[in-house]
């Protein structure tokens, strides 16, 4: 007998797993009088974070990174810890909205993904790194014939890829929902807290300054260059910045108009026992996502945990962005429920931590770029779930965009050209409401798409977490 969702949630603690920890870094004092610098970045998450680590190789550049909270407090603690190669989110999108430079975009997804794992090595982060290998499994039959229809395609840029039937998906992790899989090498799972932290450290060893709770109110131009004023008084007079606050309200509102906040709910299991692990196999520790519309990502942690999240995607009418919006009973049990289904041969264990955030995202899934004041302001958003991976890169084109350099990533379609813009409010929220809606039955519909989502993928737009 499966074990009520409302029971297998009573002594679920309402915080972050990654970030609710004993040994997490104490907040850094905030930013207190007026500094001068080279370059402000505003957003501690892990776009402004990597724009700092690599602003600072450049000798002698000054550099200050300011959180409206601190380090890694928004979805770069919050999400799985996937960290993907893939810039595009996913090959079939990738192919939808760039296919005349997929392969460009594929090779530097690759050699992003190299640089941060070699980054973390080099210096010594504790992100608990896996290399393993990423399950796409099919619960539904039309699921099934999605994989397999869509499989040269995707083989075409990611040779490792290939194809599971039920017995061989089954082998891998056990579930009696699966029908079939795609599974393909290349996934690094990390412990996204600890990654935020140690890059923060990494900064600070290279001489970037870090102030927490210091929330950036405005950004003025000032004669050849910019002040930057905190809510607090604080005041930073900076030759250029980049604002990577990603779902969370900056301040500047052009990315307003391309991004929407979507909150994405999480469970985290108790540790598993040696006969509970025999029971699921997974001995790969592979990263899972099954392939309905409205989808389930998961995996194991260091002590044999078992993130559970996704699926529900909720919009908050006027891009709200609030604590109170962290805890909402119905989609945690929701995703307990749907554990469960997953895995029957469960029953018994309990959920540890459950806890939600904002993630941003964009209507073509993938990040988008900016420039403001004469061009000595640049900003980023938009991952859509991939920000792991992609904030790197993210971070590394608003740097060439700030600093005026013409580079291989500037001169990406993806970067030059806006995704179609979110309408205001109240045409978002309806909009938002009606996509949703449309999902939900093309998943109870066997994938069908319908009309309202066919004119959407027309325009190669949409709406995802």
């Amino acid at each position: 007998m499966v074990v009520p969702s409302s029971r297998s949630l009573s002594e679920a603690r309402p915080a972050v797993f990654w970030s609710d920890r004993s040994d997490a870094p104490d907040a850094r004092p905030a930013l207190v009088g007026s500094v001068d610098a080279d370059l402000v970045v505003i957003g501690g998450g892990f776009s402004g974070l990597w724009a700092a680590l690599h602003a600072s190789e450049e000798p002698g550049r000054r550099v200050v990174l300011l959180d409206a909270e601190r380090v890694g407090f928004g979805a770069s603690s919050r999400n799985g810890g996937f960290c993907e190669s893939s810039l595009t989110h996913g090959i079939e999108n990738g192919m939808a909205q760039w296919p005349d430079e997929l392969a460009t975009l594929v090779r530097l997804g690759a050699e992003n993904l190299a640089g941060l794992h070699r980054t973390v090595r080099d210096e010594n982060i504790a992100a608990g790194v896996e290399s393993v290998g990423l399950m796409n499994v099919a619960t539904q039959q039309w699921q099934l014939d999605n994989i397999r229809g869509g499989f040269d395609a995707h083989h075409r840029y990611d040779e490792s890829s290939e194809l599971l039937d039920a017995a061989e998906t089954r082998a891998v992790v056990d579930s009696p929902t699966y029908l079939g899989a795609r599974r393909s090498d290349g996934l690094l799972l990390v412990d996204p807290a600890r990654l935020a932290w140690g890059l923060a450290e990494a900064a600070e060893r290279r001489g970037v300054r870090v102030h927490d709770r210091s929330r950036v109110e405005r950004v003025e131009t000032s004669g050849t260059g910019l002040v930057v004023r905190t809510r607090d008084g604080g005041t930073v007079r900076a030759d250029r910045a980049i604002v990577a606050t990603n779902a969370y309200r900056g301040p500047i509102r052009r990315p307003r108009r391309y991004v929407i906040p979507v909150y994405d709910y999480v469970l985290m299991t108790e540790p598993l026992t040696s006969d509970q692990m025999k029971a699921i196999r997974w001995s790969g520790r592979e990263g899972v996502a099954d392939s309905a519309n409205q989808f389930h990502y998961y995996r194991l942690t260091e002590d044999d945990r078992i993130l559970w999240g996704g699926y529900d995607a909720v919009y908050h009418f006027g891009n709200k962005v609030d604590a109170g919006l962290e805890q909402r009973p119905a989609s945690h049990e929701l995703l307990a429920a749907h554990f469960f289904e997953t895995f029957p041969q469960l029953e018994d264990l309990r959920f540890s931590h459950r806890w939600a955030g904002p993630i941003g995202t964009t209507s073509r899934f993938t990040a988008t770029w900016g420039t403001s004041h004469d061009g000595r302001l640049a900003w980023v958003a938009g991952y859509t779930g991939l920000g792991v991976g992609a904030s790197r890169f993210g971070a590394r084109v608003a740097l060439d965009l700030v600093d005026g350099s013409e580079t291989e990533r500037t001169a990406l379609e993806m970067v030059r050209r806006k995704p179609f813009p979110f309408p205001p409010e109240p045409l978002r929220w309806i909009g938002v409401q009606l996509t949703s809606a449309a999902i939900a039955r093309a998943d109870e519909h066997d994938g069908r798409r319908g009309r309202w989502l066919g004119l959407l993928d027309r325009f190669g737009i949409g709406f995802d977490s």
